[in-house]
């Protein structure tokens, strides 16, 4: 539950943010925003690094709770006391002005993706006068593309429509970004394991000299995890001057094959400990 509120919140932060900011100020309000997704990582990661929350929290331990389940109840209990703080905040300082309903027909919500966006508007701006009968049509149509649309269920119907309308691209692009984002998401669940385990070689099961090696790789795979954080929070100031000066499309193209080898370089890495643990 702790980590669907978390990633629920992202969303509507970034929406929030767009809405707040002016036309002219997304961008370097996307860059902050980046920078301050950086900092929290690193304080969290950096937290992470470090083995002594069941000191510092005395109280969560106890006969049926080791260090490590006094770590983890003091971890969670500090996220869930940020994360309630800043919605509060957010809630509090954020003022929103509610948009004017508009007169005119509505669009789909996937309008923008499909092909014929730009002719649909360019046709209903060069239409000539309607008659009554005309307009007539032309309220009942709006009135049912407006129960559409407030139905819950409207937007995912109109994204998935609009899948049989994306251009070719687009749907090689999603894919791209499926699978990116599949090795991705493993990557952060179990970056500090493979330490412990392949490069520590560590056991949490084993021995009391295993369990220490296990340990201490998985606080350096947390402080890995923190300079990743440091190398987001800096590059997310870079995005856009390399943007204008590449191209976003090779910018995204060169993002990909560098975390293509980024992970290719784990399993040196293990190779290289399992050579050094034999000899």
């Amino acid at each position: 539950m702790l980590d669907l509120a978390n990633n629920t919140v992202q969303g509507p932060a970034r929406a929030l943010l767009a809405d707040l900011a002016g036309h002219d100020q997304r961008n370097s309000a996307n860059a902050m925003f980046c920078s301050w997704m950086s900092i929290g990582n690193i304080l969290g990661f950096l937290s992470g690094s470090s083995g002594n929350w069941h000191k510092w929290f005395p109280f969560f331990k106890s006969r049926a709770c080791c260090e490590a389940c006094g770590n983890l109840k003091a971890t969670f209990l500090v996220a869930v006391i940020f994360l309630t703080f800043c919605t509060l905040v957010t809630l509090y300082f954020a003022k929103e002005i509610p948009l004017a309903p508009k007169q005119h027909k509505k669009l789909s919500d996937s309008a923008p993706l499909l092909h014929n966006h730009q002719q649909t508007g360019s046709e209903s701006s060069d239409s000539k006068p309607l008659t009554n009968s005309g307009k007539s049509s032309e309220v009942e149509e709006e009135d049912q593309v407006e129960t559409f649309n407030d139905n819950p269920w409207a937007v995912l119907v109109n994204l998935l429509t609009s899948l049989c309308h994306l251009p070719v691209g687009m749907h090689s692009m999603l894919i791209v970004m499926a699978l990116t984002w599949l090795s991705w998401f493993p990557f952060f669940l179990f970056d500090t394991d493979w330490m412990g385990r392949e490069v520590y070689h560590g056991d949490p099961k084993g021995d009391a000299a295993k369990v220490e090696a296990y340990d201490e790789g998985v606080r350096e795979g947390a402080i890995g995890l923190l300079l990743n954080s440091v190398v987001l929070g800096i590059s997310s100031f870079l995005i856009e001057p390399m943007c204008q000066w590449m191209g976003s499309r090779l910018v995204w193209a060169f993002s990909n094959f560098v975390v293509f080898a980024s992970m290719a370089g784990t399993a040196v890495i293990t190779l290289i400990s399992v050579k050094q643990e034999f000899f």
